[in-house]
């Protein structure tokens, strides 16, 4: 069963931008996004609370912004100045309830320089 759809990965030269989408389930929301680099742990890039609040790595702070509609179940991470340490596979957070997390299959992300 796909609860997550992840798209909008890709191929982008340094300084392009690209627009991540992630489309949940009825039930299953949508958070955040994380990253994993080759040899790299898996880490926060940006989260949104129930509240609206977000939070970003300091790392995407100024050049990356999550967003959500409500109505389609769906967040989207607007990357831009985007540079080769961005590279890596994006995963889409979602949660149900209170204690089922699901993670999407992954949008791999290049930034050639």
């Amino acid at each position: 069963q796909v609860q997550l759809v992840e798209s909008g990965g890709g191929l982008v030269q340094a300084g392009g931008s690209l627009r991540l989408s992630c489309a949940a389930s009825g039930r299953l929301i949508p958070r955040g996004w994380y990253r994993q680099a080759p040899g790299k742990q898996r880490e926060l890039v940006a989260r949104i609370t129930n509240g609206g609040s977000t939070d970003y790595a300091d790392s995407v702070k100024g050049r990356f912004a999550i967003s959500r509609d409500l109505a389609k179940n769906t967040v989207y991470l607007q990357m831009n100045s985007l540079e080769p340490e961005d590279t890596a596979v994006y995963y889409c957070n979602a949660v149900q309830g209170v204690y089922r997390e699901v993670w999407g299959q992954g949008t791999l992300v290049t930034v050639s320089s």
